[in-house]
């Protein structure tokens, strides 16, 4: 079960989106937030010559949605200015340090290969690493301590707007009481329910092979979405329809809905209960209206 805990924000330059120091309860590490040109100004700082692990996130070459970049340094100063010059697509950075002595090259090239191996299994958004890192054998004291500052750095990054990490958590205990909800059409079925992380569409569920014209034409990003679904085997055809490989979170039912139906669709009227109520009419009902 998630713990609860509380983050502290520090607005280093007195702009909200410049510069931001972000500490955790009762942890030694923190995260370190600032958009890409501010680099030259504040690489003096002191977190900047500790080693670490970071992100670099920027939009995608087709201008839809966001890609990212895990890495390490030791410090970590030299390789975002390597990165500042050589590197286009992005436009801000999180990274993450710890006291002084507290983090070694081995323990961040851990963080960064379980990282790039996180951001594959969640599907969520395109990795710019072209390959792999392998990662080094830790004893198991540092083993174990490095899976707990990973597990800190995970519940953080969605707070600070990162969310190519996120696996959808079956077993969540938000998620056993949801209500299971039924889309279909076309032939189709699919299951799904929504949590906190957005509305979940559960595997196996079915979406349709084609899609309308009215779609193709006016909405992109969705066909976007769908395509990277396929590309990165969420989707797998099977038969006349797609199938969903793993619990997969979208940001809305109506999202959810049109890659199921294969066009524009409602989510809170197409997603029903076993009683056939809409979405719609339980949260309705759930909210004394």
């Amino acid at each position: 079960m998630s713990q609860p805990f509380s983050l502290k924000i520090f607005v280093a330059t007195g702009d909200p989106d410049g510069l931001r120091v972000v500490e955790r309860s009762n942890w030694i590490g923190k995260a370190i937030v600032f958009p890409r040109p501010l680099l030259p100004t504040i690489k003096q700082r002191e977190e900047f010559a500790q080693t670490g692990v970071y992100l670099l996130l920027g939009p995608r070459p087709d201008g839809d949605g966001e890609m990212i970049y895990i890495g390490e340094g030791d410090p970590v100063r030299p390789r975002l200015e390597n990165h500042f010059s050589k590197k286009d697509f992005w436009t801000r950075a999180v990274f993450f340090v710890a006291g002084s002595g507290q983090l070694n090259k081995a323990h961040v090239q851990f963080l960064e290969s379980q990282l790039i191996q996180r951001a594959k299994e969640a599907k969520r958004m395109p990795l710019e690493n072209i390959k792999s890192e392998n990662e080094p054998t830790l004893s198991e004291a540092d083993r174990a301590d490095m899976l707990v500052f990973l597990d800190h750095m995970l519940s953080m990054l969605p707070v600070l707007g990162v969310s190519a990490f996120e696996l959808t958590r079956a077993n969540d205990t938000n998620q056993v009481n949801a209500t299971l909800l039924h889309c279909s059409g076309k032939g189709l079925k699919a299951q799904g329910y929504e949590s906190n992380q957005g509305f979940v569409v559960k595997a196996n569920s079915q979406a349709s092979a084609d899609l309308t014209q009215s779609m193709r034409e006016q909405m992109h990003g969705i066909v976007d979405l769908r395509q990277d679904l396929i590309s990165n085997e969420v989707l797998q055809r099977v038969g006349e329809s797609y199938v969903f490989q793993q619990d997969y979170s979208f940001s809305s039912p109506s999202t959810a809905a049109a890659i199921v139906l294969g066009r524009s669709a409602n989510g809170r009227t197409e997603w029903k209960d076993e009683t056939g109520r809409s979405l719609k009419e339980i949260q309705t009902r759930q909210a004394g209206l």
